[in-house]
């Protein structure tokens, strides 16, 4: 890690007051031109340590970075992960004031919940199966604290990769669900269909990318636990979205999720 604590505290407390403030800075990696991926992620961490000392519980991660379009834009070969907490969650068809963010968009992805734990550098996809109890449809609110999305690779690891909120439509038992690694979705905002995709757009299968995820935490002597959720990457684009519009995804057999901006 090449950024002294001094600089990492600095970069913690500049998000932090970006997302109290809604009111985004400019990138980190500008700011701060030594700040690495390792220094990135001790800057989310320390944030999220932050909200759990606030009262915040961790309820799970993201995985951002999924598309390979967005690896390239990037300029990255591997997705990054963020941590979901409790204070994030919003209910399915709720209004939430789209002032509490700085720039936000939407992205479809079929959240999974967890029954056993995943620990370690081999998981493989036949042991996420295995250790799911059930999958929703969600929608990610992703917001940037970086403005004008003008984001690296480390500006988006150290902003909690990017994760705001997390909207679950009803749960399915895994054994009752669809094929994950076919599952269509449509974006429908305020009436009209924005986007289109597939879960085949999460690394081939989402399940692959809860993979990766367990074995990333294994490098930071963590893991995935019984009842956390899971987002794994989103199936289409992420259209910004503004006060006054409706957004609703539509998951084939698997049902449909919310949200109002107002």
């Amino acid at each position: 890690m090449n950024l002294t604590y001094v600089q990492g505290e600095e970069a913690a407390r500049l998000l932090r007051e970006a997302e109290q403030q809604a009111a985004p800075v400019n990138p980190l990696s500008a700011l701060l031109p030594r700040l690495d991926l390792a220094g990135a992620y001790a800057v989310q961490r320390d944030n999220i340590s932050w909200r759990v000392a606030d009262g915040a519980t961790v309820i799970g991660h993201k995985v951002g970075l999924t598309s390979a379009a967005m690896r390239e834009l990037l300029g990255v070969d591997e997705p990054d992960f963020g941590h979901l907490l409790d204070d994030m969650v919003l209910r399915d068809g709720t209004a939430v004031r789209a002032a509490r963010y700085c720039a936000p968009r939407v992205e479809p992805e079929i959240c999974f919940r967890l029954a056993q734990p995943l620990q370690g550098p081999d998981v493989t996809v036949e042991e996420v199966l295995a250790a799911t109890d059930a999958v929703a449809p969600a929608l990610e609110i992703v917001d940037s604290r970086i403005r004008d999305w003008r984001i690296t690779l480390v500006d988006t690891v150290a902003d909690n990769a990017s994760s705001a909120g997390l909207v679950c439509g009803p749960w399915t038992r895994l054994a009752d669900a669809p094929d994950l690694a076919s599952v269509p979705v449509d974006l429908i905002v305020d009436g009209e269909h924005v986007a289109a995709g597939s879960s085949r757009e999460v690394l081939g299968h989402p399940a692959a990318a809860v993979a990766w995820l367990a074995r990333a935490l294994s490098a930071f002597g963590g893991g995935l636990e019984p009842g956390h959720v899971i987002l794994p990457g989103a199936m289409t684009t992420a259209p910004h979205v503004t006060a006054g519009q409706k957004v609703e995804a539509r998951f084939g057999g698997l049902g449909t999720v919310s949200v109002a901006f107002v």
